[in-house]
């Protein structure tokens, strides 16, 4: 059983669903807001931040709109984050959800995180 708490984050996103996919899906996007640098080869992911690295495997995905990822080091196998894109079926507003894992007394921290890495996001999209 997990010592760590699921917690769900949301933005509201002035994007397409299909031009938001290619900056949560592929190495090139995610280098541009989420990590300095990631590369990918097949389903594992390198994502590298100044002097560390971690890989992540990439679990499912569904173009436009999510995608799972499990960290390697992360021995709990229920852990994973994802990214899914929704859209209000009324105003047509694209939201990016972030689903993610924390220990409980770092939730709050890594929300903050999120928030900081998803601004970054905004500034590139315009959002």
């Amino acid at each position: 059983m997990s010592d760590k708490v699921k917690y769900e984050i949301e933005f509201v996103m002035k994007s397409s669903a299909s031009l938001l996919f290619k900056y949560l899906a592929t190495p090139s996007g995610l280098s541009e807001w989420f990590a300095d640098n990631v590369n990918s080869r097949g389903e594992m992911f390198t994502f590298i931040w100044d002097d560390s690295e971690e890989q992540a495997k990439l679990i499912t995905k569904k173009r436009d709109q999510f995608i799972k990822f499990k960290w390697l080091e992360d021995d709990d196998k229920d852990t994973y984050f994802e990214f899914r894109i929704e859209i209000d079926a009324i105003t047509k507003d694209v939201a990016l959800l972030i689903t993610d894992f924390a220990d409980e007394d770092e939730v709050e921290e890594s929300k903050l995180l999120w928030e900081s890495q998803v601004g970054q996001l905004h500034g590139l999209i315009g959002g």
